[in-house]
């Protein structure tokens, strides 16, 4: 028998975990580490963050926006709407500007980050999930198990990896963030992030947020932990989820679970 430990609020939680009858990958749990509001109505589909604010997509069709938002408080700062027919999805930055998907629609957009004026659009085939970027490449996920490695200027593709835990494929890649040198993705409809190798694609470990509030007392099966952000310069890690009422930062315990 092994626990989880989850700190929240200070509360530590052990969840029981019965003992695989082979090896698993490693799971991991976390500290709380500060609780912040957030738009309850905001069906965070992409989380980044920039120069102390963080940067939101929302999504559903008729209520997909961009924002900019204080972490403190939760405020939204500044805000741009999605054309109304289209389903937003995942952002990201590169340079001064913001690069933005849709779900099912096959066009993205390019934003200017000071003011969110477009100044762009382009076309890809499949859906676009979710966007983050490792400093020389952008890297969009589509819902299936491949990431795919794209020219942040001409946006062509330029290597595609596939995702694999023990040796099957990972699907439903969602929200992603580039960590440390690793590829942390939100998998769609559970409560688990992956921790992925970008060089093999091969799944490293497991976080799994199911003891956050949201995620434990889940009514919605939509309101799902989607979103994640990291603050490299002050080593924070920020995750939500669609229409949750809080934002958290979390420390991942170094060790993984006994």
């Amino acid at each position: 028998m092994r626990a989880l430990r989850v700190v929240v609020n200070g509360l530590l939680i052990f969840a029981a975990l019965v003992a695989p009858a082979r090896a698993e990958l490693p799971n991991y749990g976390f500290k709380v580490v500060h609780t912040y509001p957030h738009d309850p109505r905001a069906y965070t589909e992409g989380l980044f963050y920039l120069d102390g604010f963080l940067y939101e997509s929302t999504g559903e069709v008729g209520r997909s926006t961009i924002r900019k938002v204080r972490i403190e408080d939760g405020a939204v700062l500044q805000s741009r709407s999605i054309l109304p027919g289209l389903f937003g999805e995942g952002i990201v930055n590169w340079n001064d500007e913001i690069v933005s998907l849709t779900w099912k629609d096959g066009i993205g957009f390019r934003w200017k980050l000071d003011d969110f004026s477009q100044i762009g659009e382009f076309h890809y085939a499949g859906e676009g999930w979710a966007l983050t970027q490792d400093g020389q490449s952008l890297i969009k996920s589509d819902g299936s198990s491949v990431l795919h490695f794209l020219d942040p200027v001409t946006l062509a593709e330029t290597r595609r990896v596939e995702v694999t835990a023990e040796g099957r494929p990972v699907k439903n890649l969602n929200e992603l963030e580039w960590v440390k040198g690793e590829i942390l993705a939100n998998i769609w409809l559970t409560n688990r992030i992956a921790r992925i190798d970008p060089k093999t694609g091969k799944v490293k470990g497991w976080i799994d947020v199911g003891l956050l509030p949201e995620a434990l007392h889940r009514t919605d099966p939509e309101q799902i932990p989607n979103g994640i952000a990291y603050d490299a310069e002050h080593d924070r890690l920020f995750i939500t989820g669609k229409d949750w009422p809080h934002l958290y930062e979390i420390k991942v315990d170094d060790k993984p679970v006994q």
